[in-house]
C-alpha cells in the first residue's frame, strides 16, 4: 500500500469512527482496562505479526509518543523536514490497536500504548526494535486528564479530585500508569528495548537524539542532528499541521476544550495538585514503586 493509499485509508477511517462516535466504555482484557472498541478486536491485535524491520514505539498515553515518533521519522529520512510532511503522524506510524486488522506495510514505526504483557509476542520473537519512553506520574497525570477531556472516544474523565484517584487505581484507558513503567523497565535488557525518560528529552534533547540514532544504527551529521532537534521542538510540533493532530475532526478530537499538544513542560503538576493531593499521591507513588528503582525525576 502506497502512502498515498495509507492517507485515503486513514480519512475513510476516521469518517467511519464519526459515525460511530461515542465514548467508549473501558473493558478488562487480562486485567487491563481498553476501550471497548480495541477489547472487541484484542484476539485480532494479539495474533499480529509484525516484520524484524518494524519499529515499535511504545509508551503510557501521554507521555511523548508523537514527539518520539516525530524524531524517529526525522531520523529515518535525515532530516527531510518536507519528506515527514507527506502525511499526518497517525499515517506515518499506524496505531497498533486502532489499525489491526488491517495489513501495517513492512518497515514502519508503529505506535502503542498497550502494557508489554499485552504486546504480540511476534515483536520479541523477531527482535523488533523498541523505543519506549516514560514521563513523571504526576505530570503525565496532567496531561491525560486533559487528553480524556478533549478526546470524545475515551470514557468522560469526570472532575479533577476525582480523575486523581481514577489515575492512581489504573482505572482509565491502558489500566496503571505503575504496572506500565515498571513492565518496560524489567524487560528492557532482555528485549533489548531504548527506555527513555520524557524529562531527559525535555532537558538536553540533542542527546536523546544522538541515543535514539544510535540505537537505530545510523549515522547522521551534526547539521542534521540540529535540525532535527529545531523541528521537533515542542513550539514547532506544535504548529506543524503533520504532527499536531489538527488532522482530527472535532467531533473526536475538541480542541477547543483542550489542545492535543498543550504545554509539554516537565513540572507542570505543580499547577494542578494541592498540597494534600500531593502528599497523598507521593504516599501512594512509594509504596507502589517501592520494587523497583526507575530514575524518575520532578516527582516530589
Amino acid at each position: 500500500m502506497s502512502e498515498e493509499e495509507e492517507q485515503l485509508d486513514y480519512y475513510t477511517a476516521i469518517k467511519k469512527a464519526e459515525k460511530m462516535l461515542c465514548r467508549f466504555p473501558l473493558i478488562s482484557v487480562r486485567n487491563v482496562p481498553l476501550m471497548s472498541l480495541i477489547a472487541s478486536n484484542f484476539d485480532t491485535i494479539w495474533a499480529f505479526t509484525p516484520d524484524p524491520s518494524d519499529l515499535l514505539i511504545a509508551t503510557y498515553p501521554k507521555a511523548g509518543t508523537t514527539w518520539t515518533q516525530e524524531i524517529v521519522d526525522l531520523l529515518l529520512h535525515n532530516g527531510d523536514a518536507e519528506a515527514c510532511k507527506r502525511a499526518p503522524t497517525p499515517v506515518r506510524s499506524p496505531f497498533l490497536e486502532i489499525c489491526s486488522p488491517k495489513p501495517i506495510p513492512s518497515g514502519k514505526m508503529i505506535k502503542t500504548h498497550l502494557p508489554i504483557q499485552l504486546v504480540p509476542l511476534g515483536f520479541w520473537e523477531n527482535k523488533c526494535k523498541t523505543i519506549y519512553v516514560a514521563r513523571n506520574a504526576k505530570d503525565n497525570l496532567v496531561s491525560y486528564y486533559h487528553f480524556d477531556r478533549m478526546n470524545q472516544t475515551q470514557p468522560e474523565p469526570g472532575p479533577w479530585d476525582g480523575y486523581i484517584h481514577k489515575f492512581m487505581r489504573g482505572d482509565v484507558g491502558w489500566g496503571s500508569w505503575y504496572d506500565h513503567v515498571k513492565g518496560y523497565w524489567v524487560e528492557r535488557e532482555k528485549k533489548n528495548i531504548l527506555y527513555l525518560f520524557y524529562e531527559d528529552m525535555k532537558e538536553n534533547p540533542r542527546r536523546e537524539v544522538e541515543r535514539i540514532m544510535k540505537y537505530l544504527d545510523l549515522s547522521l551529521s551534526d547539521e542534521v542532528i540540529s535540525r532535527i532537534v529545531e523541528l521537533t521542538s515542542f513550539k514547532n510540533m506544535k504548529e506543524n499541521p503533520m504532527s499536531n493532530y489538527s488532522c482530527i475532526p472535532s467531533q473526536v478530537f475538541d480542541h477547543n476544550i483542550s489542545a492535543f499538544m498543550r504545554k509539554g513542560e516537565v513540572g507542570d503538576w505543580r499547577n494542578h495538585f494541592t498540597s494534600e493531593q500531593s502528599k497523598m499521591f507521593d504516599e501512594d507513588y512509594k509504596e507502589k514503586m517501592k520494587d523497583v528503582n526507575i530514575p524518575f525525576r520532578d516527582l516530589i
